[in-house]
Protein backbone atom coordinates (compact mmCIF):
# COMPACT_ATOMS: atom_id res chain seq x y z
CA UNK A 1 0.00 0.00 0.00
CA UNK A 2 3.54 2.45 0.75
CA UNK A 3 4.23 1.12 -2.23
CA UNK A 4 1.46 2.34 -4.39
CA UNK A 5 0.36 5.85 -2.84
CA UNK A 6 4.18 6.76 -3.44
CA UNK A 7 3.97 5.73 -6.96
CA UNK A 8 1.17 7.67 -7.64
CA UNK A 9 2.75 10.95 -6.44
CA UNK A 10 6.44 10.57 -7.30
CA UNK A 11 5.78 12.02 -11.13
CA UNK A 12 4.63 15.56 -9.24
CA UNK A 13 7.56 14.62 -6.92
CA UNK A 14 10.15 14.30 -8.99
CA UNK A 15 8.87 17.45 -11.17
CA UNK A 16 8.88 19.46 -8.40
CA UNK A 17 12.33 18.88 -6.92
CA UNK A 18 14.41 18.00 -9.75
CA UNK A 19 15.96 21.43 -10.06
CA UNK A 20 17.47 21.38 -6.14
CA UNK A 21 17.51 17.75 -6.33
CA UNK A 22 21.44 17.14 -6.52
CA UNK A 23 22.12 20.32 -3.91
CA UNK A 24 19.67 18.75 -1.18
CA UNK A 25 21.03 15.02 -1.49
CA UNK A 26 24.66 13.84 -0.34
CA UNK A 27 26.82 12.02 -3.13
CA UNK A 28 29.44 9.65 -2.32
CA UNK A 29 32.63 8.33 -4.09
CA UNK A 30 33.60 5.90 -2.19
CA UNK A 31 30.97 3.32 -4.54
CA UNK A 32 32.01 4.53 -7.36
CA UNK A 33 35.11 3.74 -6.78
CA UNK A 34 35.09 0.51 -5.61
CA UNK A 35 32.76 -0.41 -8.84
CA UNK A 36 35.92 0.86 -10.81
CA UNK A 37 37.97 -1.03 -9.09
CA UNK A 38 35.55 -4.56 -10.00
CA UNK A 39 35.44 -3.43 -13.43
CA UNK A 40 39.15 -2.01 -14.26
CA UNK A 41 39.97 -5.11 -16.24
CA UNK A 42 37.07 -3.69 -19.18
CA UNK A 43 38.56 -2.34 -21.76
CA UNK A 44 35.47 -0.79 -22.40
CA UNK A 45 32.01 -0.90 -20.69
CA UNK A 46 28.42 -0.46 -21.83
CA UNK A 47 26.35 0.50 -18.50
CA UNK A 48 23.08 1.14 -17.47
CA UNK A 49 22.17 3.44 -14.73
CA UNK A 50 18.75 2.92 -13.83
CA UNK A 51 16.70 5.30 -11.44
CA UNK A 52 19.34 7.88 -12.60
CA UNK A 53 17.66 11.15 -11.49
CA UNK A 54 19.09 13.92 -12.26
CA UNK A 55 22.85 12.59 -12.53
CA UNK A 56 24.72 12.93 -9.49
CA UNK A 57 26.23 9.42 -9.41
CA UNK A 58 26.13 9.44 -13.62
CA UNK A 59 28.14 11.95 -13.52
CA UNK A 60 30.56 10.07 -11.16
CA UNK A 61 30.76 7.34 -12.99
CA UNK A 62 32.42 9.26 -15.92
CA UNK A 63 34.60 11.22 -13.56
CA UNK A 64 36.06 8.12 -12.11
CA UNK A 65 35.66 5.57 -14.88
CA UNK A 66 36.48 7.58 -17.84
CA UNK A 67 34.35 8.68 -20.83
CA UNK A 68 36.78 7.17 -22.92
CA UNK A 69 35.38 3.51 -21.46
CA UNK A 70 32.40 4.48 -20.33
CA UNK A 71 29.25 4.27 -22.10
CA UNK A 72 25.99 5.00 -20.06
CA UNK A 73 22.47 4.96 -20.75
CA UNK A 74 20.23 6.21 -18.03
CA UNK A 75 16.68 5.45 -17.58
CA UNK A 76 14.06 6.71 -15.18
CA UNK A 77 10.48 6.86 -14.81
CA UNK A 78 10.58 11.08 -14.90
CA UNK A 79 11.03 13.29 -17.84
CA UNK A 80 12.25 16.41 -15.51
CA UNK A 81 14.85 14.10 -13.63
CA UNK A 82 16.42 13.14 -17.16
CA UNK A 83 16.02 16.73 -18.50
CA UNK A 84 18.15 17.69 -15.21
CA UNK A 85 20.62 15.33 -15.60
CA UNK A 86 21.11 15.87 -19.33
CA UNK A 87 21.64 19.20 -18.96
CA UNK A 88 24.20 18.50 -15.93
CA UNK A 89 26.27 15.82 -17.81
CA UNK A 90 26.67 18.59 -20.55
CA UNK A 91 27.40 21.52 -18.43
CA UNK A 92 30.86 19.06 -17.85
CA UNK A 93 31.51 18.10 -21.56
CA UNK A 94 30.10 14.67 -20.57
CA UNK A 95 28.67 13.35 -24.42
CA UNK A 96 28.63 9.49 -24.09
CA UNK A 97 25.56 9.03 -22.59
CA UNK A 98 22.00 8.82 -23.91
CA UNK A 99 18.55 9.34 -21.84
CA UNK A 100 15.15 7.90 -22.21
CA UNK A 101 11.77 7.61 -19.99
CA UNK A 102 11.73 3.76 -18.98
CA UNK A 103 10.75 1.61 -16.01
CA UNK A 104 12.95 -0.53 -13.78
CA UNK A 105 11.03 -3.62 -15.16
CA UNK A 106 10.95 -2.79 -18.44
CA UNK A 107 14.55 -1.62 -20.37
CA UNK A 108 14.50 -0.66 -24.31
CA UNK A 109 17.58 -2.62 -24.14
CA UNK A 110 18.59 -6.06 -26.54
CA UNK A 111 19.39 -9.32 -24.55
CA UNK A 112 22.82 -9.18 -23.45
CA UNK A 113 23.72 -5.92 -24.60
CA UNK A 114 25.07 -4.65 -21.04
CA UNK A 115 28.48 -5.17 -18.78
CA UNK A 116 27.26 -3.38 -15.61
CA UNK A 117 24.01 -2.29 -14.12
CA UNK A 118 24.22 0.36 -11.98
CA UNK A 119 21.09 1.07 -9.42
CA UNK A 120 22.00 3.36 -6.41
CA UNK A 121 19.26 4.97 -4.41
CA UNK A 122 16.50 3.26 -5.87
CA UNK A 123 15.77 -0.69 -5.72
CA UNK A 124 13.09 0.17 -3.21
CA UNK A 125 10.95 2.21 -6.03
CA UNK A 126 10.90 -1.43 -7.91
CA UNK A 127 9.39 -4.41 -8.58
CA UNK A 128 12.35 -5.96 -7.08
CA UNK A 129 11.73 -9.74 -9.22
CA UNK A 130 10.84 -8.42 -11.76
CA UNK A 131 13.53 -5.67 -12.56
CA UNK A 132 16.16 -8.41 -11.42
CA UNK A 133 14.83 -11.03 -14.32
CA UNK A 134 15.16 -7.90 -16.94
CA UNK A 135 18.55 -7.45 -15.38
CA UNK A 136 19.26 -11.23 -16.16
CA UNK A 137 17.79 -10.17 -19.94
CA UNK A 138 19.67 -7.91 -20.51
CA UNK A 139 23.58 -8.32 -19.02
CA UNK A 140 25.77 -10.46 -21.04
CA UNK A 141 27.60 -13.43 -19.11
CA UNK A 142 29.76 -13.14 -15.96
CA UNK A 143 28.85 -9.09 -16.49
CA UNK A 144 27.65 -7.47 -13.00
CA UNK A 145 24.82 -5.91 -11.11
CA UNK A 146 25.18 -3.10 -8.67
CA UNK A 147 22.65 -2.53 -6.20
CA UNK A 148 23.77 0.86 -3.52
CA UNK A 149 20.66 1.16 -0.51
CA UNK A 150 20.18 1.06 2.27
CA UNK A 151 18.68 -1.56 4.50
CA UNK A 152 15.82 -1.04 7.23
CA UNK A 153 18.04 -1.26 10.20
CA UNK A 154 21.00 1.19 8.68
CA UNK A 155 17.81 3.62 7.72
CA UNK A 156 16.46 3.69 11.73
CA UNK A 157 20.32 4.35 12.57
CA UNK A 158 20.37 7.48 10.50
CA UNK A 159 20.22 11.02 11.64
CA UNK A 160 15.92 10.51 10.10
CA UNK A 161 15.30 7.30 11.51
CA UNK A 162 16.19 8.10 15.23
CA UNK A 163 15.15 11.79 15.48
CA UNK A 164 12.07 12.40 13.10
CA UNK A 165 8.99 11.08 14.52
CA UNK A 166 7.18 8.65 12.27
CA UNK A 167 10.02 7.98 9.55
CA UNK A 168 10.71 4.62 10.48
CA UNK A 169 7.22 4.19 9.55
CA UNK A 170 6.46 5.82 6.80
CA UNK A 171 9.93 4.23 5.14
CA UNK A 172 8.61 0.99 4.80
CA UNK A 173 9.97 -0.10 1.55
CA UNK A 174 13.63 -0.39 2.33
CA UNK A 175 14.66 -4.36 2.86
CA UNK A 176 16.84 -5.79 5.15
CA UNK A 177 19.75 -7.82 3.88
CA UNK A 178 18.49 -11.34 5.01
CA UNK A 179 15.02 -10.23 2.59
CA UNK A 180 17.39 -9.46 -0.29
CA UNK A 181 19.41 -12.70 0.11
CA UNK A 182 15.84 -14.63 0.21
CA UNK A 183 14.86 -13.18 -3.23
CA UNK A 184 18.40 -14.24 -5.21
CA UNK A 185 17.83 -17.78 -4.02
CA UNK A 186 15.32 -17.69 -6.00
CA UNK A 187 16.73 -16.52 -9.10
CA UNK A 188 19.91 -19.16 -9.66
CA UNK A 189 21.02 -16.71 -12.90
CA UNK A 190 22.10 -14.45 -10.71
CA UNK A 191 24.65 -14.55 -8.10
CA UNK A 192 25.00 -12.78 -5.10
CA UNK A 193 28.99 -12.28 -4.78
CA UNK A 194 29.21 -9.23 -2.12
CA UNK A 195 27.87 -7.38 0.24
CA UNK A 196 30.09 -4.33 0.69
CA UNK A 197 29.08 -2.09 3.36
CA UNK A 198 30.06 1.32 3.48
CA UNK A 199 30.03 3.98 6.72
CA UNK A 200 29.93 7.88 6.45
CA UNK A 201 30.67 10.44 8.96
CA UNK A 202 28.11 12.96 8.45
CA UNK A 203 28.13 16.58 9.76
CA UNK A 204 25.52 19.05 9.66
CA UNK A 205 23.38 22.46 10.97
CA UNK A 206 20.47 21.98 12.11
CA UNK A 207 19.10 24.65 10.11
CA UNK A 208 20.49 22.40 6.62
CA UNK A 209 18.39 19.66 7.84
CA UNK A 210 15.16 21.28 8.30
CA UNK A 211 15.38 22.85 5.15
CA UNK A 212 16.40 19.58 3.55
CA UNK A 213 13.46 17.81 5.24
CA UNK A 214 10.96 20.86 4.21
CA UNK A 215 12.22 20.15 0.31
CA UNK A 216 11.34 16.67 0.66
CA UNK A 217 14.90 15.41 0.04
CA UNK A 218 13.96 11.82 0.78
CA UNK A 219 11.10 10.82 -1.24
CA UNK A 220 9.49 9.54 2.37
CA UNK A 221 8.49 12.63 3.28
CA UNK A 222 5.89 12.96 0.51
CA UNK A 223 3.82 10.10 2.77
CA UNK A 224 3.38 12.86 5.42
CA UNK A 225 0.71 14.96 5.19
CA UNK A 226 1.00 18.35 5.65
CA UNK A 227 0.08 19.09 8.94
CA UNK A 228 1.22 15.90 10.08
CA UNK A 229 4.83 16.74 8.34
CA UNK A 230 4.98 20.24 9.91
CA UNK A 231 3.86 18.92 13.94
CA UNK A 232 7.16 16.40 13.31
CA UNK A 233 9.44 18.86 12.09
CA UNK A 234 8.76 20.84 15.31
CA UNK A 235 9.79 17.48 17.07
CA UNK A 236 12.51 16.71 14.94
CA UNK A 237 13.60 20.46 15.91
CA UNK A 238 13.45 19.38 19.41
CA UNK A 239 14.50 16.17 19.46
CA UNK A 240 18.11 17.54 18.16
CA UNK A 241 18.26 20.40 20.66
CA UNK A 242 17.73 18.09 23.34
CA UNK A 243 20.55 15.54 21.38
CA UNK A 244 23.03 17.98 20.76
CA UNK A 245 24.50 20.59 22.43
CA UNK A 246 25.60 22.62 19.41
CA UNK A 247 22.49 22.21 17.06
CA UNK A 248 25.51 24.25 14.37
CA UNK A 249 27.57 20.90 14.61
CA UNK A 250 25.20 17.79 14.56
CA UNK A 251 26.91 15.10 14.09
CA UNK A 252 25.78 11.16 12.76
CA UNK A 253 26.90 7.95 11.44
CA UNK A 254 25.42 7.43 7.86
CA UNK A 255 25.83 3.68 6.60
CA UNK A 256 25.12 2.26 3.05
CA UNK A 257 24.93 -1.35 1.29
CA UNK A 258 26.09 -2.58 -2.22
CA UNK A 259 25.37 -5.81 -3.43
CA UNK A 260 27.31 -7.00 -6.20
CA UNK A 261 25.40 -9.70 -8.10
CA UNK A 262 26.89 -11.74 -10.75
CA UNK A 263 25.30 -13.10 -13.75
CA UNK A 264 26.24 -16.97 -14.31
Amino acid sequence: MIREKFLKAAQDYYKNIAGIYRDLRTTDSEPVLYIKSLLDHLSEIKAADVGAGSGRYSKLFFDHIGEEKLFLKCYDTNEFMLESLEEYLKQHKITNFITKIATAEELPLKGKSLNAIFCFNAIHHFNINKFLLECIRVLKKDSLLFVYTRTKPQSVDNIWGRYFPLYNKKESRLYETKDFEFILDDIPELELIEEKKFRFERKNTMDELVRRASSKHYSAFTLYDNEEFERCLEKFKENLSLSFNDTDNIDWIDEKIMYVIKKS
